[in-house]
C-alpha cells in the first residue's frame, strides 16, 4: 500500500488506486464524466494546490532563488490546519490502500507534486 506521485492525464499503473488531482482547476475542455474514463483523476481535491497566487510564482520560476520563494510559499499554504490535517489523512491512507495523486506538469521537480512528496514522506506516508 502507498501513495503515487503522478502526471494527471498520464496512463495509469497497475496498483495505483483511486487519483486524487491535487490542481487548482480541471482538465480544459474535458467533459466532468471523462476525468476519470481519460486518465485525469477520479477526485479534485483543490484544497491541496498552490492558490493562484502561489502557483505564478511556481510558473513564472525561471532560477533556484525564485523556485526556492515558491517553495517556502507553498510550504507554508501546506502548513494550514485544512491543509496538514489532509496530509496527515493521506499519509495514514497509504498504510492501507493504494492511492495516486497528480498535477499536471509535465516535470515533477518544478511542481508542487515535488513538494507534496516531500511532506508526505515527513508525515510517514508510503511513497511508491
Amino acid at each position: 500500500m502507498s501513495i503515487h506521485i503522478v502526471r494527471l492525464g498520464s496512463p495509469r499503473q497497475p496498483g495505483e488506486g483511486l487519483r486524487i488531482g491535487t490542481v487548482r482547476r480541471p482538465p480544459r475542455g474535458v467533459p466532468r464524466q471523462a476525468f476519470a474514463s481519460q486518465d485525469w483523476y477520479d477526485v479534485w481535491y483543490p484544497d491541496l494546490a498552490p492558490s493562484n497566487d502561489t502557483m505564478k510564482l511556481g510558473r513564472g520560476a525561471t532560477s533556484q532563488a525564485q523556485w526556492a520563494h515558491f517553495v517556502r510559499q507553498y510550504k507554508k499554504e501546506m502548513n494550514s490546519p485544512q491543509a496538514r490535517h489532509s496530509l496527515a489523512l493521506l499519509a495514514a491512507l497509504s498504510h492501507h490502500t493504494d492511492i495516486a495523486i497528480g498535477c499536471y506538469c509535465e516535470q515533477e521537480a518544478h511542481c508542487h507534486r515535488a513538494v507534496l512528496r516531500q511532506l508526505l514522506v515527513e508525515l510517514g506516508a508510503n511513497l511508491a
